[in-house]
């Protein structure tokens, strides 16, 4: 892969705040004729490897639409780590939010409003490991194990490929919205070494980031890249407090003593370190050793909902004030590859073996079983542990031929196999988290006068540590399943101007999930130097997440009932094939099966514009999300209590498990336009749009039991609905400028997110949050030809969501929805920087 020399028309964009700006970045557009004729055409540097099998193509050459991000395009997204920047950098990405317990530290990255599990992510081209935690918060409740995109180190990364389009046939389950490949450092000397600090402008958050990475040679011509980052960020919330009248004391002068903070959530107080390291060794002239691994470390401490002193969480003789539960959760993640690659009879091959791994561990530092009373422990070591492994063979074969098939028609044949063995597991924790102790509240206080706490529910305290996920020991899970994979794929040039490629791939996986045939067609034809067309349609398919298939949990936390209530819930996620699913309407899950469709059209009216234009369907049957949360609304007393009680779980558990529910329908357009301007003097400025449209609407919903229905419940229902169809943005605008003159900088960066709405079980709770404009703003100053000094701001004017969630007196944490963007407002940060 060779080293980017500047970026692609399909990079992420820099651009000013107001409509004005899009008027600036097309009067430069008509002035591309003037540029200098002794400049490379953009496409015609960066080589790209993704989206196609055997020989490299040029970003404008690719029949589909790819996107590229470079190394210093990421460092200068502020505060974000790597999913978040991407987010910032492509429209058609989207970083949710998840401000609240065991999922805090993982969080969405959503492409074309499609969940992370639709998006297969690549290191050098193989397929990297899954994190271990299921899907379940903000927008993403599919329970897909995502991958941990945060684990790899940023300073590792020279650039990154983002294929926009389904290529489940050339890469496997996964891939049916596309692929992010990214290109770890490969150079054999320099290096770059920076520092960064910041704080959200409420003053919490506090970041400091150290980051570096430097080559060595190795050998006789290979090399070995080291790359290592370490992070640490504050707490940050920015919940309104609790309403005067909401209780939190039976006492009237303690109460009026009260601070009235009854919910912490928010950014969780993060540790974390990543350390990557790249080589490449040539034995000779036809064959080639080369190796990478990654590891990471990375510890939250995240805040739960206040345990008020006049609940049945309370134990007064420990925690007379009430307490925040906390989680503690540390991530192991680590993933090595060794592989070769060389010549023979006239084909290129290559050979590769990789394994990883993520590891999830569940402690916590404050938290009570309030039935073990004043006996129970307040911290708990080990509450629960998951663990994702995987291990993928690859072999690969391409040669290119003047004609196949009688055809004289330069051809090229490429031909691969994939062993992918894949393993999830959960192990339980302490007994005394999970399990039912003897204590209950005395009906008299030592003074003899009645006990209020007794009052609450006849003496009987809330079950489990508090705030917290617990894994029991017939609930844990250890589901493993092989995989084997087969693909052919051609490249047809059938004329200078005319590129067909066709690609298909059979799969076989030992589980349910069985056998499936992917296929791909794509075509480019240029109608004239400046203009071209491409298209695709095909078919895609992915197998149901091993977490998604075996997890089994019990967390003690609060939830939004059927009428948008904040209220303490235990809650049980059983496996979709289990006794207690199956009383509820479950039954083993199929795969989802996808087909789609993109016609596109690029511009280059000269040699530094470049316009492209693209289309894109994607239909997805039988897409797997939670349940509603199904519980029985008397409290116990009704139809669903008796479902519960008779596959032996309290009649007041909360139960959801994962289903096939819809079949979707997402449509959506990407623009992309780039020019750049001499300024003679005044130096160039690179300027650049980005937009998305996107829409997925349903086109089928499974049904609810009869007697579920009868007892007004929906197994799958409007909020479920509202997660896929209006939870994320319908456009997104990226505009920007990058000015350079000199050895000075300027990037500014103005993003419009459009309007979001959350869903509740009850439609009349539905929420709306508005669109918004967010500005970024990075200045930098290279001195001694080897020191940058860089200031800058992420969304500089403070920026909030809409304050329209559904109201709650103990203090409004959906006050925000689920917002496209990092709620807490505007970032400042600092950086120095040094390259060699």
């Amino acid at each position: 892969m060779s080293n980017l020399h500047f970026d692609s028309a399909a990079q992420s964009v820099r651009f000013p705040r107001s409509a004005l700006a899009l008027a600036c970045l097309l009067a430069p557009l008509a002035q591309a004729e003037t540029a200098a004729t002794d400049d490379s055409r953009l496409d015609t540097v960066t080589v790209i490897s993704t989206g196609v099998r055997g020989a490299q193509r040029t970003v404008a050459d690719s029949p589909t639409p790819i996107d590229i991000i470079n190394s210093d395009q990421l460092l200068k997204t502020g505060r974000a780590e790597l999913s978040e920047a991407i987010s910032k950098l492509l429209p058609s990405f989207n970083f949710g939010t998840n401000i609240a317990g065991f999922q805090s530290s993982v969080r969405p990255l959503s492409n074309r409003s499609l969940g992370p599990a639709y998006t297969l992510v690549l290191v050098n081209g193989k397929r990297r490991h899954n994190g271990s935690i299921p899907a379940s918060g903000s927008i993403d409740n599919s329970g897909a194990n995502a991958v941990d995109i945060d684990m790899i180190p940023i300073s590792a990364v020279s650039h990154i490929e983002v294929l926009k389009d389904s290529a489940a046939a050339q890469y496997g389950s996964d891939a049916v919205a596309g692929v992010i490949n990214i290109i770890l450092k490969n150079s054999s000397s320099g290096g770059h070494y920076e520092s960064s600090y910041g704080k959200l402008f409420s003053g919490q958050g506090e970041t400091l980031k150290l980051a570096g990475d430097q080559g060595f040679t190795l050998g006789d011509g290979g090399f070995v890249h080291l790359s290592a980052d370490a992070r640490k960020r504050g707490t940050a919330g920015w919940i309104d407090k609790a309403d005067p009248g909401y209780r939190a004391y039976f006492e009237d002068d303690r109460q009026a003593a009260w601070d009235r903070v009854a919910v912490k959530n928010g950014d969780p107080d993060l540790r974390a370190f990543n350390l990557a390291y790249n080589a490449e060794l040539p034995l000779a002239d036809d064959l080639k050793l080369y190796s990478y691994a990654t590891y990471g470390e990375r510890k939250t401490e995240a805040y739960n909902n206040y345990r008020l002193p006049n609940s049945n969480a309370s134990i007064p003789e420990l925690f007379p004030d009430g307490y925040y539960p906390l989680n503690n959760i540390k991530d192991t993640d680590y993933q090595f590859l060794f592989g070769s690659k060389g010549e023979s009879l006239g084909w290129d091959w290559d050979a590769s073996t990789t394994y990883g791994r993520n590891k999830n561990q569940q402690s916590s530092d404050l938290t009570i079983n309030p039935t073990y009373g004043p006996a129970s422990p307040t911290s708990f070591d080990d509450l629960a542990t998951l663990q994702f492994e995987q291990w993928v063979n690859n072999f690969d074969i391409t040669r290119r031929f003047d004609g196949v098939f009688g055809l004289k028609v330069p051809t090229q044949v490429s031909a691969g196999l994939e062993h992918r063995w894949e393993r999830f597991r959960t192990f339980a924790g302490d007994p005394i988290a999970y399990t039912v102790g003897p204590y209950t509240y005395p009906a008299t206080l030592a003074d003899g006068s009645p006990n209020p706490l007794y009052q609450l529910a006849n003496g009987q305290t809330a079950v489990g540590a508090q705030g917290a996920l617990t894994i029991r020991p017939e609930d844990e899970a250890d589901v493993k399943r092989n995989n084997y994979a087969a693909y052919l794929d051609f490249g047809f040039d059938v004329t200078d101007r005319w590129y067909i490629g066709t690609a298909g791939r059979f799969e076989h996986y030992d589980d349910n999930s069985g056998n499936t045939f992917s296929f791909k067609l794509n075509s480019r034809y240029e109608l004239t130097d400046q203009v071209a067309v491409r298209g695709t349609v095909g078919s895609g398919f992915r197998a149901p997440s091993l977490t998604q298939t075996g997890f089994t949990v019990t967390d003690n936390r609060t939830a939004l009932d059927a009428n948008g209530n904040v209220v303490p819930a235990l809650r049980r996620t059983v496996a979709p094939g289990s006794a207690a699913a199956a009383a509820f309407g479950g039954q083993a899950l199929d795969p989802e099966k996808s087909r789609n469709a993109g016609l596109g059209i690029t511009w280059q009216p000269a040699q530094r514009t470049s316009v492209t234009l693209d289309a894109y369907l994607i239909d997805i049957d039988d897409r797997i999300i939670l349940t509603e949360n199904l519980y029985d609304r008397a409290n116990g007393s009704g139809a669903v209590g008796d479902l519960l009680e008779s596959v032996g779980l309290a009649r007041t558990t909360w139960i959801n498990y994962y289903t096939n529910a819809f079949d979707t329908r997402t449509r959506g357009l990407d623009l992309v336009a780039d020019h750049t301007s001499e300024f003679g003097a005044f130096g160039d400025v690179r300027w650049s749009a980005a937009f998305n449209y996107n829409k997925t609407t349903l086109r089928g919903t499974r049904a609810t039991p009869a007697d579920l229905a009868a007892a007004g419940i929906a197994v799958v229902g409007h909020g479920r609905e509202g997660d896929l169809v209006a939870a994320s943005p319908r456009t997104k605008w990226v505009l920007g400028a990058n000015w350079t003159l000199g050895n000075f900088a300027a990037n500014l960066v103005n993003t419009r997110y459009g309007k979001v709405e959350t869903w509740q079980q009850n439609a009349a709770q539905d929420r709306s949050f508005g669109a918004k404009w967010l500005t970024d703003l990075d200045l930098s100053y290279l001195l001694f030809d080897s020191v940058t000094v860089s200031v800058g701001g992420t969304n500089i004017f403070n920026v909030r969501p809409d304050k329209n969630g559904v109201y709650n007196a103990n203090g409004n944490q959906t006050a925000y929805g689920n917002p496209p963007f990092h709620p807490g407002g505007g970032f400042w940060y600092t950086r120095l920087a040094y390259d060699f």
